[in-house]
């Protein structure tokens, strides 16, 4: 949202990766949405976002398959959750 305050749209961000409808998701994203988020720069916090706007499912396949065919526009972010959780 253009018009949010940066302030507004990290709570907002925050609380949408730590509840995503499953415990899996919720854990994947809401933690390294606490570690990492409010180091992001705008451009990383724009894809964090675009990420968590993707269905669960894929975003899953992507984070815990080996192998899985990961969309090139977020192969570093995977890469980084995927780091950041051991799995890689």
């Amino acid at each position: 949202m253009a018009s949010e305050d940066p302030e507004t749209r990290l709570k907002r961000l925050l609380y949408r990766a730590r509840h995503r409808g499953t415990k899996e998701m919720d854990w994947l994203l809401g933690r390294y949405a606490e570690a990492k988020l409010r180091q992001m720069t705008a451009a990383e916090v724009d894809l964090f976002e675009a990420l968590c706007a993707l269905p669960d499912p894929d975003v899953q396949d992507w984070i815990l398959a080996a192998g899985a065919v990961i969309e090139p526009a977020y192969a570093a972010l995977i890469g980084d959750l995927r780091r950041y959780h051991g799995l890689g």
